[in-house]
């Protein structure tokens, strides 16, 4: 039972003791005691003022006195502030607490009351992420994306949801047309095995090309008298982008051969970069398949008047009357746009899953495409239409500005990871060398997990509803709020339960319960004990940075606590016990709360 459970039931008891009625559960409101009281724990008592008849402070001074008499020793001491009861938790309580969450495999994560779920079906949460073109490489706004979405899930799971992690695909369009024309024209057959290259980043390279040549017929256009908007519609390059688009959908069997042999170039790419990030997908989608289902849905709504057509033959909604614009669902030469296949994709999702929340992990900028989306579903019947979750989170930007794919001004994920890890292996060369045995093979792998490891947690800490500058040099730092510092706490635990004879899977402990603890050990038992209201708080806020600011929290105290307190050389065998039993109890969060931000940590650092 939680410290919250037991102080709401003796509570409970309390009331009725103390003047003969039964609370409801409503009524005992409890809250962290603020900082300028003491006290561990509030209980607000102005529901029972009106059932007691009596002025606030003295309610609570009864309520008081009743718990520390009646409370077997959880409550040590209290303090009675106007209607507000600030309650002193006993040493023993917390010493049970360290046990239990010794105890306790899957510590932190929900568990269902009574072992069922409402209507016994345990609810079902798509996340979708990462949504790439298969005409360029991943991004560093990508890695945001990705890294969000894969947190979002876990810390989900972690509050009990069953979560499906999605991904949809967008392998067609004239951005990827694009690529193909240029190629093409310009790539004399070239591949990934003849080129040397990934072939996202292949791809990506003949995209870049095209927007130059592009710009040299533009300009070449306007040269000859033609004004810029003109030139760009009549510009020979897209011209015939978009006539091989228009035979793209018409299964023109030249173009949809070309298409899928480049898409699985970049799909090999992608697959290896998904992995070397560390995360996954449960389903994914592709845009080429959902398409045709959003125009089908789309015709439905023409046909029921929902839509309308206009005269060059587009398909358009008017939303005026939920206080936007008209938005285009079809061009006039009967292609689709991104609305269109986003339609058809809610469709087969929840055609395919039973769906009780529906997650888009996408950035701030498609917050008007997803109003739009949740209006044109509910129009088009979809009972779930209104029940969307667009998941808005901030653009990161660099110190020079913002990145362009058109033109090449990336930060290529695969280089970024490649530069985190040569980073890490470079900083930490000097404490691997005094590893004793290390070989290169795992000091390798430690500098893996530790530049993985400070991108994630730079990328991660931020508010996702915030824009945010990454530098990656800051995110490195094995001191201050970053992940090397989080994951060296826990290598100096790891290294602390080696030298004291035992490992954390085997700590067997005998401790006296009724020994006082010192400040720092309650501190960081108290820490410890509000794990599990952390994990709720981040799966409520679809925040992955608080678990970010509790892990650093939690590390910062270990550390004071070592600096001041010895755990090996303490002479008292209870206290070296309850010490050793502390440490390895925050390494084990500490681990849990990483783990649900997709970061490894090493064992040695």
């Amino acid at each position: 039972m939680t410290l919250e459970q037991n102080i709401a039931l003796l509570a409970k008891q309390a009331v009725k003791a103390l003047y003969g009625v039964e609370a409801e559960d409503a009524q005992i409101q409890l809250q962290k005691t603020r900082p300028e009281f003491e006290g561990n724990i509030t209980l607000v008592v102005f529901p029972f003022v009106k059932l007691a008849r009596k002025a606030p402070a003295q309610v609570a001074a009864e309520i008081g006195e009743w718990l520390q008499e009646q409370g077997e020793g959880l409550i040590a001491k209290y303090n009675a502030v106007q209607g507000f009861l600030n309650l002193v938790i006993g040493d023993e309580f917390w010493i049970n607490q360290l046990e239990a969450i010794d105890a306790d495999d899957q510590y932190g994560r929900f568990k269902c009351p009574n072992g069922k779920f409402e209507n016994e079906k345990i609810p079902l949460m798509m996340v979708e992420y990462s949504s790439p073109n298969t005409n360029k490489p991943l991004h560093l706004g990508h890695v945001r994306n990705n890294l969000l979405g894969y947190s979002i899930a876990k810390i989900q799971e972690a509050n009990g949801w069953k979560v499906v992690k999605t991904n949809i695909v967008n392998d067609r369009g004239i951005h990827i047309c694009k690529s193909m024309l240029a190629w093409l024209k310009f790539g004399n057959g070239e591949t990934p095995e003849t080129s040397g290259k990934k072939g996202d980043h292949l791809i990506g390279d003949y995209y870049v090309r095209f927007d130059k040549e592009y710009k040299v017929q533009i300009a070449e256009l306007m040269a000859g008298g033609m004004d810029e908007e003109t030139a760009k519609k009549e510009a020979p390059l897209m011209k015939e982008a978009q006539e091989m688009l228009r035979k793209w959908e018409a299964n023109d069997p030249e173009v949809r051969a070309l298409w899928a042999k480049m898409n699985e170039w970049v799909y090999a790419g992608f697959d290896e970069t998904y992995k070397r990030m560390g995360v996954s997908f449960d389903k994914i989608y592709y845009e080429s398949n959902t398409y045709l289902e959003g125009k089908s849905e789309v015709e439905k709504g023409l046909a029921s008047g929902q839509f309308y057509r206009r005269e060059d033959g587009s398909v358009w909604a008017d939303l005026t009357k939920d206080g936007l614009d008209e938005k285009l669902l079809l061009r006039s030469d009967g292609t689709s746009v991104y609305m269109t296949q986003d339609i058809g994709t809610a469709k087969l999702r929840f055609q395919d899953f039973p769906i009780d929340k529906m997650v888009y992990v996408v950035g701030n900028e498609q917050e008007y495409h997803f109003k739009v989306l949740s209006i044109l579903l509910d129009r088009l019947g979809f009972p779930f239409g209104k029940e969307l979750v667009h998941f808005s989170y901030g653009m990161v930007e660099l110190p020079n500005g913002k990145m362009k794919s058109r033109e090449g001004t990336v930060v290529d994920a695969d280089d970024l990871m490649d530069k985190m890890i040569s980073d890490a292996k470079e900083i930490s060369k000097d404490k691997v060398n005094t590893l004793q045995g290390i070989t290169e093979a795992e000091a390798d792998e430690i500098a893996r997990k530790v530049g993985l490891g400070a991108l994630k947690y730079f990328i991660l800490k931020v508010d996702p509803r915030k824009n945010m500058l990454f530098n990656p040099a800051e995110s490195i730092d094995f001191n201050g709020n970053t992940g090397p510092f989080i994951q060296y706490t826990y290598a100096r635990i790891q290294s602390v339960l080696r030298k004291s004879g035992v490992s954390a899977g085997n700590l067997e402990v005998i401790l006296d319960h009724t020994a006082g603890l010192d400040l720092k050990e309650l501190t960081l038992i108290q820490s410890l004990a509000e794990y599990p209201n952390v994990v709720r708080t981040a799966g409520e806020d679809f925040s992955p940075a608080v678990i970010c600011n509790y892990a650093y929290d939690l590390a910062c105290g270990f550390n004071s606590f070592y600096h001041d307190l010895s755990i090996l050389n303490e002479p008292d065998p209870s206290k070296r016990a309850l010490r050793l039993l502390l440490a390895k109890n925050v390494a084990k969060v500490l681990q849990s709360a990483m783990s649900l931000l997709g970061i490894e940590m090493p064992e040695r650092m």
